[in-house]
């Protein structure tokens, strides 16, 4: 048992929800433009709001596995610019933190 289990099982139920999100919205990127041009208009609207949440949650989902392949790898925790322990309040309201709260600044 590490002493990080409950984050690595809160980062792990978050990965989960933000891919099966971006599924959904990737399914829904996939469809075809409506034939009618003032509803294709809407459409290209809609699909580059959707592409821009669909980033965002890219993003996440990237920072996530990287606090995961640190767990795996022993450096979770550890500020990767100083070297010095991430304190754990920092790390529970911000498990993906890879820096401590002085290097962040």
């Amino acid at each position: 048992m590490s002493k990080y289990d409950d984050i690595r099982d809160q980062l792990q139920a978050r990965l989960a929800d933000l891919l099966e999100r971006a599924e959904v919205i990737e399914d829904d990127l996939r469809h075809p433009l409506d034939a009618d041009s003032s509803e294709q208009a809407v459409d290209l609207a809609d699909d580059e709001a959707l592409e821009g949440v669909d980033e965002v949650l890219r993003q996440e989902i990237g920072q996530i596995r990287t606090a995961l392949h640190r767990m795996e790898n022993g450096t979770y925790g550890t500020c990767s610019q100083c070297g010095k322990d991430i304190s754990r309040k920092r790390l529970e309201a911000r498990p993906i933190a890879t820096r401590c709260i002085d290097c962040a600044d």
